[in-house]
């Protein structure tokens, strides 16, 4: 009985809560989500921040639009009180400003000019038939799962070579010298199509078994590496329908960077 009256109780009091909000509700205009002494934040922003909350993982759920909510209006009050005290017309201030809204102008514009250039699907399918007439008259992708050392001399990789063919182990040697972020991992690059690697790379891939290290190092820009493949596997190419997301991205990307380039050589730009 107690705990029935407890639960009535704060129904009450929620619904007490509710009410001042609901009335201040029925005068705000359309699509305004709530209003901070006067200034609205729109349905429209909330919709965006639960857009990114989404993309970072999170659910979507009453509870979530209601923090999203609630963590608008916390930077409404914050910068209404940063304008009282005066800080919205420094140098700091004007210089934030200024680069978000440069960043923000710069995504519409290439959203824009994406939404008025969209990727088709006979582009989609054109590039598809392309990739897939690369892998010759088998149709086969081969990937490859490489490790690599990565040294800056040849010398080093001579030393480093050395020590694999005495009997240490490809992952020990690449934790103690090699100079790739992959370091720790035992030098382990991972899965790779043929495509996908350097041509000197690919060269030696091609002629190795599983198991097997480069027999001398491979020069690259970087400095010398040492590969080994660790497995290797062949598989047939996606379908259209599976591939397209993927295609779809890469040319957009095309585009946005062949757009880019348009500007950059209309622009004059210099450096100090």
């Amino acid at each position: 009985m107690k705990k029935t009256f407890r639960c009535l109780a704060l129904s009450a009091l929620v619904l007490a809560a509710l009410a001042p909000a609901a009335q201040a509700q029925s005068s705000l205009p359309i699509n305004a989500a709530a209003s901070v002494n006067g200034v609205i934040i729109t349905s429209d922003a909330v919709e965006q921040g639960i857009k990114s909350a989404i993309a970072q993982g999170q659910k979507e759920s009453p509870e979530l639009r209601n923090q999203i909510l609630s963590r608008l209006i916390e930077i409404s009050l914050l910068a209404q009180q940063a304008d009282k005290d005066g800080l919205a017309n420094t140098d700091r201030a004007n210089t934030q400003l200024a680069f978000i809204r440069q960043n923000y102008l710069a995504d519409l514009e290439m959203s824009t000019f994406i939404a008025k250039n969209p990727v088709t699907d006979a582009e989609v399918k054109a590039e598809y038939d392309r990739e897939v007439a690369s892998l010759g008259p088998q149709g086969e992708i081969v990937e490859y799962k490489v490790s690599d050392i990565a040294v800056a001399t040849e010398a080093d990789a001579l030393a480093a070579l050395a020590r694999i063919k005495k009997g240490e182990s490809f992952d020990k040697v690449a934790k103690s010298v090699s100079l790739g972020a992959n370091r720790e991992q035992g030098g382990l690059v991972g899965w790779v199509q043929a495509g996908q690697a350097l041509p000197q790379v690919t060269a030696v891939l091609v002629k190795l078994n599983k198991g097997q290290i480069s027999p001398e190092p491979i020069q690259m820009p970087q400095g010398y590496f040492l590969v080994k493949l660790d497995d290797k596997r062949i598989s047939k190419p996606p379908t259209l329908e599976q591939a397209k997301p993927a295609i779809q991205n890469r040319l957009i990307q095309k585009k946005q960077f062949e757009y880019l380039t348009k500007i950059k050589q209309d622009a004059k730009i210099i450096v100090q």
